[in-house]
C-alpha cells in the first residue's frame, strides 16, 4: 500500500505538470471543477471535486482510492489503466521519485531505470530553461483586476425554447482561449472571441444552468440562468431538438403521463430503449429549503419488455446549481444505474444498488428526506440508500420525472417541517 500511495502522489505530480496551473496548494474549488470536467471529456469517467479533494489531499480521508478512480486518473495521462501507470513507473519494485525543482515549483520526473551523467545534463538544462521562463512569465504577466472581468446573463422569452444573451468582457487576459459553457456539461463549451462582448446560446430544456466564462482553462466567473416552465412540461428527448408534447398529451384519467402510441408517433420507433421522457416543474418553490424537505412521489413506468427492457424511471429533485437524481429500475438493470446525491456520483458499477430494483410495471412509492445533512432514499415505506452531504443544494428549484419509455405519475408531495407544502393528485 505504501508503494501505492507513492504511485499516487507521482500520478498527482504529472497531472500538475500536464495541467500547468501552478502549485496545487493553491488550487481554489473552481480549479478542481475544471479538473473534474477535463477528467470527464477525456476519460467519460465523472469524478467529484470533493473525491479529487481527498486525492490532493484538501480534505482529510484515509481510504484509498478505488480501483475505478484510480484508472481514470491513469487514463487522463493517456495510460490504458492504473496498473500500466504503475508497470510504466516501477522498475525492479522501485517507484520513480519526483525531483523538485525548489518549494515552488512544478516536480519533474527524472527515470531511475537509466542513470548516467547525460539525465544530470538534461535536468540541469531544464532547470534553467524552466527558471527562465518562470521569471520571464512573473515580469510579463502583471495581476488583472477581478473588477474589470463581466460576465452576466439575460432570457429573451418566458417559454420554450428560450436563449440567453450573455454579455462578457475578459479583454484584461489578452487571451485567445476564451469559453462561454452553458452549464455544468462540459459539452456545452463554445470559443467565444477574447475581445467580444455578447454572445447568445439557446436552451431547449428547463432548468437551473450555472454558466462559466473560462479564460486559459480556468473558471473566471460563473452567472446563473434560469429556465422556468410555466405548470408541468412534457418533452421527449430528440436530438438535436427536443419534442414537446401538448397539455392534453401528458394528462390521463388520474395521471400524468404519457402513452406507448402517442411516444412512438412522436418518435417514430415501437422499441424505446434509451429514448426518454420527462415531465418537469421548474419554478421557486417559496418556503421549502434543500437542507430539511421530504418528497413523496407515485409512479411506474408502463412500457411492455419489448418497448423497454429495463423500464427505467428517475426522480430529480432540482437545486440552484446541483440536483438529487433517484432512479429505480427493473431488478436486472441495477448496474446500470446511478444515483446523484446532490455532491457525488454513486455508481451502480461499482456500489450495490440492488434495493432500486423492484417491479416497475406495478405503482411505486418513492420517497427522499434531506434532515441534518442526511439525505435518505425509501421504496415502497423501506429505507434503501443513506448519504452524507456536506453542503446544501440552496434552493429547491425545480422536480422532473423522467421514463425510459412511457411512464405514468399518479402523485406527488414536497414539503418542509415549517410548513410549506405543494402537492399534486393527477
Amino acid at each position: 500500500m505504501e508503494k501505492e500511495k507513492q504511485l499516487l502522489l507521482l500520478c498527482r505530480q504529472l497531472i500538475e505538470r500536464t495541467l500547468n496551473w501552478g502549485d496545487s496548494d493553491i488550487w481554489g474549488n473552481d480549479d478542481f471543477e475544471q479538473l473534474s470536467q477535463q477528467i470527464f471529456d477525456k476519460t467519460r469517467v465523472q469524478l467529484s471535486v470533493s473525491t479529487l479533494k481527498r486525492i490532493w489531499g484538501k480534505v482529510r480521508y484515509e481510504s484509498f482510492p478505488n480501483a475505478a478512480t484510480l484508472n481514470a486518473l491513469a487514463r487522463f495521462l493517456d495510460y490504458t489503466s492504473w496498473r500500466d501507470f504503475r508497470q510504466h513507473h516501477q522498475v525492479n519494485g522501485v517507484i520513480e521519485q519526483p525531483v523538485k525543482i525548489n518549494d515552488s515549483d512544478t516536480a519533474v520526473v527524472v527515470p531511475l531505470s537509466k542513470p548516467g551523467i547525460r539525465y544530470i545534463w538534461f535536468g540541469s538544462a531544464l532547470l534553467l530553461v524552466l527558471g527562465a521562463l518562470f521569471f520571464m512569465s512573473s515580469k510579463r504577466n502583471k495581476p488583472i483586476d477581478p473588477g474589470s472581468i463581466k460576465f452576466t446573463s439575460k432570457k429573451v422569452s418566458d417559454d420554450l425554447p428560450n436563449s440567453a444573451v450573455f454579455n462578457y468582457d475578459a479583454s484584461a487576459f489578452h487571451s485567445d482561449s476564451v469559453f462561454i459553457q452553458q452549464s455544468l456539461d462540459p459539452n456545452r463549451r463554445e470559443q467565444v472571441p477574447g475581445d467580444g462582448k455578447q454572445y447568445t446560446s439557446i436552451y431547449y430544456d428547463p432548468g437551473y444552468f450555472i454558466a462559466k466564462l473560462i479564460v486559459d482553462k480556468h473558471v473566471r466567473k460563473e452567472t446563473s440562468v434560469f429556465i422556468k416552465t410555466k405548470g408541468w412540461k412534457g418533452i421527449l428527448d430528440h436530438q438535436p431538438i427536443p419534442v414537446y408534447l401538448s397539455p392534453e398529451e401528458i394528462k390521463g384519467q388520474g395521471f400524468m403521463g404519457i402513452t406507448a402510441d402517442v411516444m412512438e408517433q412522436k418518435s417514430g420507433t415501437p422499441v424505446f430503449n434509451n429514448t426518454r421522457v420527462k415531465f418537469a416543474n421548474i419554478r421557486e418553490f417559496p418556503g421549502i429549503n434543500a437542507d430539511n424537505f421530504t418528497m413523496d412521489c407515485i409512479l411506474r413506468n408502463t412500457s411492455t419488455p419489448g418497448q423497454s427492457a429495463c423500464a427505467k424511471a428517475d426522480l430529480t429533485i432540482l437545486g440552484n446549481g446541483t440536483a438529487i437524481v433517484i432512479p429505480i429500475v427493473n431488478k436486472g438493470c441495477i448496474a446500470d444505474m446511478g444515483i446523484l446525491t446532490g455532491e457525488e456520483w454513486v455508481d451502480g458499477k461499482n456500489h450495490d444498488l440492488s434495493a432500486f430494483g423492484t417491479d416497475m410495471s406495478q405503482f411505486q412509492n418513492l420517497r427522499c428526506s434531506v434532515k441534518d445533512h442526511y439525505l435518505k432514499i425509501y421504496l415502497n415505506n423501506k429505507q434503501i440508500f443513506e448519504f452524507k452531504q456536506a453542503h446544501t443544494m440552496g434552493r429547491i428549484v425545480g422536480i422532473r420525472f423522467e421514463f425510459e419509455g412511457p411512464g405514468q405519475v399518479k402523485h406527488y408531495k414536497l414539503e418542509t417541517p415549517g410548513g410549506a407544502v405543494y402537492e399534486e393528485q393527477f
